[in-house]
Formats: C-alpha cells, structure tokens, sequence
C-alpha cells in the first residue's frame, strides 16, 4: 500500500494482520535499513503470532533511496501519515505505534508533538539514548512530554542506550514507561554465544514481552 505524507509524497507501506489480530502496531524501521530488512520483517511475523498486526512503512528518504534521514519535522509527519493509515487499514483494532531505533525516537517526538492522535501506547525496540560512544539524555527530554505509555525493549550491550543512564530516566518516567532489559543483546538484538540463546529466542521475547505489556495496560 501506499501512504501520503504532507510535504514529502508518497512512501511505501507494508500490513501483516492474522485473523486473530488484537492490536495494531505502527512500527518504523531503523536510520540504516527500511522497512523490508530481516530484523523487521523476523519481528512482524513474530508479532503477527502474538496477535500484534504490524503496519510497517518507509520514510521518505528511505523510498528514495537517499543516504541521509530527512529532517525531524519530515520524519514525524510520515510517522503521524502512517498511524492514520493503521486507522484506516484497521478501524476495529486498538493503536500503538513505535519502531526499530531511528523510527521509535521518530515515534515517540511525533507523539511529544501531539501528532499521534489515537495512539495508546509507544513500544521502542532499541531505543537510541545516544550515539555510539558519546552518552548523553538529550534525546530523552521530549519523552516527558509523551502522555501515553510507553515500553523500553533494551539491549545490555547497546552501544546507543547506556543503562546507567536510560534506567533512571525510565524511573522518573514511571509509571508511564516499562523497561525491559535483554541480557547480552547489542543494537540489533543479536546476543552473545555465551547467553545459549539464538536472535530467533530473543525477537520472540520481544513480540511476547510486547503483548503481555498491552495487555498490561489494559487496551
């Protein structure tokens, strides 16, 4: 499907809903890969299996092939274009939305900004505290501003979100956000030989651990 976005044209949209669907997932993809990379497509089957239908998209310099992200404003405009699309696609099924690293940010700063009307929750798989050895909590100041709950899926050994500094911050955020932390896993969720575990086990703790917060927040 296609999904228009204000300013930016068109950009290319991708649903999986199984019969048995529950929720509707808005779910942006990462700065380096667009919607059909294996990590996301892996994810979207795994949610599909837990009853989280998944409407995955581009943004815009992603469907152009383009290098660089688009600036902020863009970003967020296409973010709020497709949680209208989930609406339409989905009119029946409760809306949360959210994403791989770039997109979850994304996600979280369109809701700051008011643009995600009808979204009852934020699910962040990897959410980018920082860039690669430089820790700051500058990207965390508009999650204040964010009135839904929302859930941290977070890697130990993430090199873009320091736990020193996401879990106070997760604190003071309470009880509007969930951490949940996955032993062993970088960025990309790949875990250490050492943990016994395959990146098969971890994407499906993160679609399990998904729905039983949805079903924690009582959507």
């Amino acid at each position: 499907m296609r999904i228009a976005v204000e300013g930016a044209g068109e950009v290319s949209a991708l649903l999986l809903r199984a019969a048995d669907a529950r929720w509707m997932l808005v779910l942006a993809h990462g700065a380096g890969a667009g919607m059909s990379h294996g990590f996301m497509e892996a994810l979207a089957e795994e949610l599909a299996g837990v009853q989280v239908a998944t409407l995955r998209y581009q943004f815009p310099y992603m469907e152009e092939r383009r290098g660089a992200p688009d600036r902020p404003k863009v970003l967020t405009a296409t973010v709020a274009a497709a949680v209208r699309a989930a609406k339409e696609a989905a009119p029946g099924l409760p809306l949360v939305a959210g994403g791989k690293s770039m997109g979850g940010r994304m996600s979280s700063q369109a809701a700051a900004d008011g643009l995600l009307d009808g979204v009852r929750g934020l699910v962040f798989f990897g959410f980018p505290l920082h860039p690669p050895k430089q820790p700051g909590t500058k990207r965390a100041e508009h999650l204040y501003k964010v009135p839904m709950p929302m859930l941290f899926l977070q890697g130990t050994r993430d090199a873009l979100a320091d736990l020193k500094l996401l879990r106070p911050i997760c604190g003071e955020l309470e009880p509007r956000a969930t951490l949940h932390v996955v032993e062993t896993a970088d960025h990309s969720f790949h875990v250490l030989k050492k943990s016994g575990r395959s990146d098969e086990e971890v994407l499906r703790e993160l679609a399990t651990r998904t729905t039983e917060w949805l079903e924690g927040i009582a959507i």
